[in-house]
């Protein structure tokens, strides 16, 4: 079973360069910034804005919601080409212009004036999302790093985990005092400006400095570490523990993308203040970062498979008290569970992948399961809005928690097959 390799990075001299001189943490150190503000304008804005946008709007949940579903489908259609682009070239203008791009379609979404404006916009975020977040910052960590990718994956979903709850609340707060355009212009700016570092920082490959994976000579890790590129793809894409660790990264996209848009929208139907739920909503990254750091350390020890699978069900427990348990106690309950296997998927799966594939083939590898997840994604949010302008939220957190137990039940296969 693929185990997480245990400690953080040493700045002892190690081979070619020293471990804290190594570039790689530089890029880390950009991309772990970068990533929580790009989340923010292209992601987990949503959630605050959706309600007074559709009230200005006059547009349904069902209408609005479709917009990120657009968004979500066209970041899924183009993982691919964006995978086997890094492949070849690296992340460094890709990541330049898609950050460019972020802030130019935010901007264009603050001025919407009907549905059709609103889709058209969400075409742009959607494409500037697959240039800019997880699936190339993890290409750029996996050329960089073999032994100390995992850690190297925690810096940056750690400090990224971050975004919702710092966003969340801070968008709240901006739309109560400019309103929901000026909040989105504020977003477009910061988007726009992550273009700096990535075009000054970001670098192809470590063999263009003359140094090798980590900074160290030798004592590489175990895994898939071929050059092979997308030759190899096909057989590999098609091994079965490929396919479950997709099965679980849909079942899990699903699920948490539900939660991200939703749940804002639930609490205040429920009651709460509007402040209440962003913050509620927002403590959920905070989680997920305590559950990221958990996670790596059991993980070392107890496999990461199994262990993800854990928290995963865990989270499925969380909805179940949410809809069972009055709150506050129902809420805080699941905000601690759910929050905690929040991310979990995010370094599972780029952890597990990097062991299953090829290195010169991983983002097109990474981009072809990305694109899978897209179909949960994209349904996700339209099918939950028609459900609960139907029948209301009680189904669709039913349906959130199924998906948590499919996605543990499909990691628990990719740990056995890959033991």
């Amino acid at each position: 079973m693929t185990r997480l390799a245990p400690g953080p990075p040493a700045p002892v001299a190690n081979g070619s360069v020293r471990a804290w001189a190594y570039p790689g943490w530089r890029m880390v150190a950009v991309l772990a910034v970068t990533e929580t503000i790009s989340y923010a304008a292209l992601f987990y804005a949503f959630a605050v804005i959706v309600t007074p946008m559709r009230d200005e709007l006059g547009a349904s949940t069902a209408q609005v919601s479709g917009a990120l579903s657009v968004s979500l489908a066209v970041a899924g259609l183009a993982a691919p080409l964006v995978g086997r682009w890094v492949d070849r070239r690296g992340a460094r203008a890709l990541m330049t212009l898609g950050s460019a791009l972020a802030g130019v379609s935010v901007l264009a979404w603050s001025q919407v004036r009907t549905v059709p404006q609103l889709y058209a916009a969400f075409v742009g975020v959607g494409l500037a999302g697959a240039m800019v977040l997880y699936e190339p910052a993890f290409a750029v960590v996996n050329t960089w790093f073999r032994r100390r990718r995992a850690q190297a994956l925690l810096l940056v979903t750690v400090v990224a985990g971050f975004s919702s709850t710092i966003f969340l609340p801070v968008t709240q707060t901006m739309v109560d005092g400019v309103g929901w355009r000026g909040a989105l212009v504020v977003l477009a700016a910061l988007a726009g400006l992550c273009a700096i570092p990535h075009a000054v920082v970001l670098r192809r490959s470590p063999r263009d400095l003359g140094l090798v994976p980590d900074g160290a000579d030798g004592d590489q890790p175990r895994g898939r570490t071929s050059e092979s590129r997308e030759d190899d793809l096909p057989t590999e894409a098609r091994s079965p523990a490929v396919r479950w660790l997709t099965v679980a990264a849909v079942g899990h996209a699903i699920a948490v993308t539900v939660v991200a848009v939703h749940l804002v929208a639930y609490l205040r139907d429920a009651g709460l203040a509007p402040g209440v739920a962003a913050t509620a909503a927002g403590a959920l990254g905070l989680m997920s970062v305590t559950g990221r750091l958990a996670f790596t350390g059991a993980a070392a020890r107890l496999g990461l498979a199994r262990v993800a699978a854990l928290m995963l069900a865990a989270q499925a427990g969380g909805v179940a008290l949410l809809l069972s348990v009055p709150h506050p106690a129902g809420l805080v309950t699941f905000v601690l569970l759910f929050g905690a296997g929040f991310g979990v998927m995010t370094i599972a799966r780029a952890a597990l992948l990097g062991d299953l594939v090829p290195l010169g083939a991983f983002a097109a590898a990474s981009g072809r399961q990305a694109l899978a997840a897209t179909i949960g994604r994209v349904a996700a949010p339209a099918v939950a809005g028609v459900v609960i302008t139907s029948t209301g939220f009680t189904p669709v957190l039913i349906g959130v928690a199924a998906c948590c137990l499919i996605a543990a039940g499909a990691l628990l296969l990719v740990g056995s097959v890959n033991r």
